[in-house]
Parts: structure tokens; C-alpha cells; sequence
């Protein structure tokens, strides 16, 4: 799972994004609105914890923005201003919950597994190759019907493959996927879990391989 933490309290947004990133969540930190407007545009994010005080405006107005590039992210409003008018303001402009401060980070975890855990109108979108399945909404592998045990990195790097399975991945775009925004990746970091992942999927004869461009980057194929 990716979250976007839009915050600019330093020390809030610190504490947040450790508490998420021990439940394997990858946590990308915005202090403004124009680097969460940035933020949304370069990445997919299942979730928003959105603060309304920010530096650069009322953080609702990000709720405008995304509707106006027709981006549907469940969005969890985070503030001191936690009036019930405030509140309906909130909800009214396109949040999906409204948390005031102060808070438990259980009950943050718990508001954003619910707002996930909402039904969607799509069926589950299924993304197969070989004996390989992919669950893009619930992010579960499995090879002829056996889940996958896969490490959150691992599994992320196989999504952003079997996403576009049959072309070449950029090395980068592997990293963005895979890692957030603060994160410091090592040199050879990637190049583990891909590793790692072919390995399993060998193993588990999924009839598929990762193959590596040398200085591009990675594609996932079937084997000839």
C-alpha cells in the first residue's frame, strides 16, 4: 500500500510515516500543497491523510484539484479544526473521513484499512501471465491458485512489472514504485529484490521470468 501524508508539522509527519511504514505502508511526505498537487501527478496512491493548515492554503483545496484531473483517492482529512461545521466542510468538498487532532495512530491505521476495505462497483482487475496471477486491487500473487509470500518490496516490484508485462520497465520507475519519496536507496537495492523475486517465481513455476536489460531496466515475460 502507498499513502501520500500531506503535513507540514516536521515532527507529526516523523512519527506518522514511521507508525505506517510498521504496517508495510510506503509513505510519501508532502509539507505543501503544491508538492502534494506534484505528488498525486507522478504517483498512484491508495490513500490521502491530508492536513488542512498547510503553508501554501487550506489543504481541502487539494479535494478540488483532484476532482478536477478526475483522480478518485480515498481521502482522510487530518486537522485541529475539528468543529462540526469544519467537519461538514470537509466531507462536503469530497472527503471520505475527517480525523481531528489529537488522534491515536490506531485509530488513523484503523480509518484507512476501513476506507479501503469499502466495496468498489469494478470487479477485482486480475492481471495474468503464465501460471502467474496478480491481484491489482488486493495486491495477492498466486501461481496455479497458491498465494505468493512475497515481501512488500518484492510484491511491489512484481506489480509495477506484470502492470506492464511484455514491455521494459525503467530501473527508475521501478525504484518510484517501489520506494517512497525519502526513502535512501542503496546502489544495488533493486537489483535484490529482483533477484529474490525471480528466484520465487522460478520456484513456484510460474512459467514466467524477469528479464533484465542491462543500464534500462527490468520486463516480465513468459518463458520461451
Amino acid at each position: 500500500m502507498r499513502l501520500l501524508l500531506v503535513e507540514d508539522e516536521p515532527q507529526m509527519a516523523e512519527a506518522l510515516s514511521q507508525a505506517l511504514t510498521q504496517f508495510d505502508i510506503i509513505v510519501d511526505h508532502a509539507p505543501t500543497l503544491e508538492i502534494a498537487r506534484y505528488a498525486v501527478s507522478e504517483q498512484v496512491h491508495d490513500a490521502i491523510v491530508l492536513d488542512r493548515q498547510l503553508p501554501d492554503g487550506d489543504g481541502i483545496s487539494l479535494l478540488t484539484y483532484l476532482r478536477s484531473i478526475n483522480l478518485s483517492i480515498p481521502v482522510i482529512v487530518l486537522t485541529a479544526l475539528g468543529s462540526v461545521p469544519d467537519r461538514v466542510t470537509g466531507l462536503d468538498m469530497g472527503a471520505d473521513d475527517y480525523l481531528a487532532k489529537p488522534f491515536a495512530v490506531e485509530e488513523l491505521l484503523a480509518r484507512v484499512r476501513a476506507l479501503l476495505r469499502r466495496p468498489s462497483a469494478i470487479a477485482p482487475l486480475i492481471a495474468t501471465l503464465g501460471k502467474l496471477e496478480f491481484n491489482l486491487d488486493s495486491r495477492e500473487a498466486r501461481v496455479d491458485g497458491v498465494a505468493l509470500d512475497l515481501p512488500r518490496r518484492e510484491l511491489l516490484v512484481l506489480e509495477a512489472l506484470i502492470r506492464r508485462q511484455g514491455r521494459t520497465v525503467l530501473r527508475s520507475a521501478l525504484e518510484e514504485a517501489v520506494y517512497g519519496f525519502d526513502d535512501e536507496i542503496q546502489s544495488n537495492a533493486l537489483d535484490s529484490h529482483v533477484s529474490r523475486l525471480r528466484k520465487k517465481l522460478s520456484d513456484a513455476g510460474a512459467d514466467v521470468e524477469v528479464h533484465g536489460i542491462r543500464g534500462v531496466g527490468y520486463l516480465l515475460r513468459c518463458l520461451p
